[in-house]
C-alpha cells in the first residue's frame, strides 16, 4: 500500500451500520426460513452438493489468502482471494437460503457414536455461521477503508473462525449425504 493512503473512518462507519443491518436481516432470515415454504415447479435438491463445494472452495481460498498474506506478503492477492472468498460466501448464503425454503429439512439418520460427533459439529457450526457474519463484514471493510492494523487485529480470531465455518459445513453434508 502506498503510504499516502488515508483511512476512510466516514465511510467505514456507514458500512459499519450497512455490514449490521444485513446481518440482521441475514440472522432473522435463516430463524425463519424453517417456517417459509415455497413450491417451485423444479426441483432444487441438489443445491446442497453445489453449496457445500462453494463453502469448501471459500476454505481454500482463505488458507491460500492467508498464506499469500503470512509468508509471501502479496497483499494485491490477498485481497482478491479474500474479496472472493466473500462474494462466495453471498453466493453460498443465497443457495442455502432457496434450498431450505423449497424443501424440508434433512434429519441425521446414522446411529451410534458418529451422531455425537455430527451433532457437536452441527452446533458449533450453526453456533460460529451464527455469530461471525458481522465480524467478518467489519474486518472486510477495515481493510477495505485502509485502516490495516485494526484490520489485523480482527482478523487474528475472526479468520479461523472462518475457516472453522467454512471446512464445516462441507463436512456436516458428508455426514447428511447418506440421509438424502
Amino acid at each position: 500500500m502506498a503510504d499516502n493512503l488515508v483511512p476512510d473512518k466516514q465511510l467505514e462507519r456507514k458500512l459499519n451500520r450497512l455490514a449490521w443491518a444485513f446481518s440482521v436481516v441475514v440472522f432473522l432470515l435463516v430463524l425463519m426460513m424453517r417456517r417459509i415454504h415455497i413450491e417451485l415447479p423444479y426441483d432444487l435438491s441438489f443445491l446442497p452438493a453445489i453449496y457445500s463445494v462453494i463453502n469448501f472452495l471459500t476454505f481454500c481460498l482463505l488458507l491460500f489468502a492467508y498464506y499469500q498474506i503470512r509468508y509471501r506478503k502479496n497483499i494485491p492477492l490477498h485481497r482478491k482471494l479474500m474479496t472472493t472468498s466473500v462474494v462466495l460466501s453471498g453466493i453460498f448464503l443465497m443457495l442455502y437460503v432457496l434450498y431450505h425454503v423449497t424443501n424440508e429439512e434433512v434429519v441425521f439418520c446414522q446411529a451410534g457414536s458418529i451422531r455425537y460427533i455430527y451433532f457437536f459439529l452441527l452446533i458449533s457450526h450453526i453456533l460460529l455461521a451464527a455469530i461471525i457474519l458481522p465480524f467478518i463484514l467489519f474486518t472486510y471493510i477495515r481493510a477495505y477503508t485502509l485502516q490495516f492494523e485494526r484490520h489485523r487485529n480482527l482478523a487474528r480470531w475472526v479468520f479461523p473462525l472462518w475457516v472453522y465455518v467454512a471446512l464445516t459445513g462441507p463436512v456436516i453434508y458428508l455426514f447428511l449425504l447418506p440421509c438424502y
